[in-house]
């Protein structure tokens, strides 16, 4: 058990959001979250456990963006976990079973397994490729899973949750998903025919009627309704917990949890009865309780879990889900964070489009620690995304290679820094109270912004609000640039004592603001942070959230870097990318 560390940082009144606009490079303008004292104490949490999922990603495709965004999210949050000291678990993997899948596999010409294997490892390289630190892989189509999903399904019939009836509706295969009349409405087809589709993902859908096992979903409706009500924050951002408020507004029908297997062979049999096959959600959600350890060790992990999901499954997640947990006895999710859908120029991908984006492609092109950053950067929850590559590469250009790798770059140069090392702090330079010193006011802003830092990240990972905390950062980074910029280290004579003084008291101050960003930034962009810190100097014993002890010397205690030796030059941090053109096709004229 970890003993709890703090330190107390500025005894000063700071507010906590930093505008991400300071084109004068002054202080960023503040607002909005709450006042507090900066005297606020980071303290690690002694072990506790944290368990964060993804979706499991369907095999019926390849791994794209979004996808990869779902995926870098919920990393995002165990990797911030595991810095404030928790016993962080993160649950990945794939959705194997279904009609869907077994069509696909058909028309592929491949047994269903086989299919499945093949897919799930093309998710399992992508998640790997980009430095997704997934503690567990699950895929449904293994013994572990099929175990819990019979015991879940076990349990739901046995306290009457279950029985047999006729079900009669429009079913979606692509979505695999029951519609009421009200989720279907009008279309045509590509030859112009007339069909249903469903209201929400446009998909086709058809008449069916089956002998089936349905779930009293029913009759929860008011106990999610108390659980939503009484739980403000269990699903953030808010857009989506009232929407969800509003779906239950109506009343819910039963819900048919099985499939005819004559029908659906490529799944879980329904316990006691052959000729039933558990319907693919039902099998898919238990997926959380299966990576826990249900149904016998699961009690440590179930009670602290937390869901990230895309906006087009929360109904499954945040109706559904619950219910059959209630059913069953379970605690329920603690946070579902749901996020919105990235298109690209403006449309939505689709394979007929052939604008699907490939991760590999997107990592081939502009490395791993730039795409995480760009989808973190610019993936706001509440709201669908664009992304085309010059946005990507204008993003990555300006604030990864220009504004944080120009200001590394500049400080730890030898030219200014000859000796390697961590320079020394001046109080007389830089007092504490702004009298007879060499800094100015704009210096002392720059001060106070850094040391609430932590505070506005801190909040933002909470709210999962990550592209809230890179404005942040981003907004300090640059008024650190305007504060080299301002004093112009390299003006100054290392032969003058008080010139050469300021000058290391310049570098320690760049160097502090750097170590905060370094140790900021390593949820987001892992490779890149650890690029910072070693160049630092900073040991891995060093990087966690209670490390975030902003200018120790300024509040005149002692600052163990002082004095250490750099670490290696390791080159540029981020490499500029350039546009790649597409070569111009030839004229009549040019080829006359």
């Amino acid at each position: 058990m970890r003993s709890p560390c703090c330190f107390l940082s500025r005894a000063r009144t700071v507010l906590l959001r930093l505008s991400s606009h300071a084109p004068d490079g002054r202080l960023p303008r503040v607002s909005g979250i709450k006042h507090c004292q900066a005297s606020r104490c980071f303290c690690t949490k002694s072990s506790k456990p944290y368990y964060i999922t993804t979706p499991i990603f369907y095999v019926n495709a390849s791994p794209h963006i979004g996808h990869v965004y779902s995926a870098v999210t919920a990393d995002c949050l165990h990797r911030y976990k595991l810095l404030k000291g928790y016993t962080s678990r993160f649950a990945t993997g794939t959705d194997e079973h279904g009609l869907k899948i077994q069509q696909a596999a058909s028309n592929a010409g491949k047994e269903p397994l086989s299919f499945c294997t093949e897919v799930s490892e093309s998710f399992r390289h992508v998640f790997q490729r980009c430095s997704i630190s997934y503690t567990d892989y699950i895929r449904t189509t293994e013994q572990r899973h099929r175990q819990a999903v019979q015991h879940f399904w076990t349990v739901l019939h046995s306290e009457g949750f279950l029985y047999k009836g006729t079900y009669e509706g429009w079913y979606s295969t692509p979505d695999e998903s029951f519609l009421t009349p009200a989720q279907v409405t009008d279309s045509t087809d590509s030859e112009g025919r007339q069909i249903k589709v469903s209201a929400e993902s446009g998909h086709k859908v058809e008449w069916m009627k089956e002998d089936n096992y349905m779930f009293r979903l029913s009759g929860f409706r008011t106990e999610l309704l108390h659980w939503l009500r009484s739980n403000p924050k269990v699903i953030q951002p808010v857009k989506f917990h009232d929407l969800v408020l509003q779906w239950l507004e109506d009343d819910i029908p039963d819900l048919s949890v099985s499939r005819q297997k004559s029908r659906l062979q490529w799944g879980i049999p329904v316990p006691g009865d052959p000729e039933q096959t558990i319907y693919v959600w039902l099998d898919a959600l238990v997926n959380y309780l299966t990576v826990a350890g249900y149904p016998q060790n699961h009690s440590q992990w179930w009670t602290e879990v937390h869901h990230v999901v895309g906006k087009d499954i929360l109904k499954f997640h945040a109706i559904y889900w619950p219910a059959f947990l209630m059913a069953a006895g379970l605690p329920l999710p603690q946070t579902i964070y749901v996020h919105s859908h990235w298109t690209v120029e403006g449309k939505k991908m689709s394979k007929s489009l052939g604008n699907v984006i490939n991760p590999l492609d997107a990592i081939e092109k502009f490395t791993v620690d730039g795409l995480r950053y760009f989808l973190l950067r610019q993936g706001v929850p509440d709201s669908d995304c664009d992304y085309y590559d010059d946005k990507v590469i204008k993003m990555c250009n300006s604030e990864l290679a220009d504004a944080l790798g120009g200001l590394l770059n500049r400080c730890t140069a030898p030219s200014l820094n000859p000796t390697q090392q961590y320079p020394r702090f001046s109080n007389t330079c830089f007092p504490k109270e702004g009298l007879g010193g060499k800094s100015i006011s704009d210096d002392y802003r720059l001060i106070e912004a850094v040391s609430a830092l932590p505070l506005i990240v801190e909040q933002h990972f909470e709210n999962l609000n990550v592209y809230k905390a890179l404005e942040a950062i981003s907004a300090c980074v640059r008024l650190t640039n305007g504060f080299v910029q301002r004093h112009a280290p390299w003006k100054l004579d290392r032969k003058v004592p008080e010139d050469q003084q300021w000058l290391d008291t310049i570098l320690h101050v760049s160097l502090e603001c750097l170590r905060m960003y370094g140790i900021l930034l390593q949820p987001v962009v892992p490779g890149l942070a650890d690029k910072i810190l070693s160049r630092l100097g900073v040991t891995p014993e060093e990087r966690s959230w209670d490390s975030l002890n902003f200018l120790m010397r300024f509040e005149g205690r002692e600052c163990g870097l002082e004095g250490r030796a750099l670490g290696p030059d390791l080159g540029v941090l981020f490499s500029r990318l350039e546009r790649r053109r597409t070569p111009k096709m030839a004229t009549t004229q040019d080829k006359s």
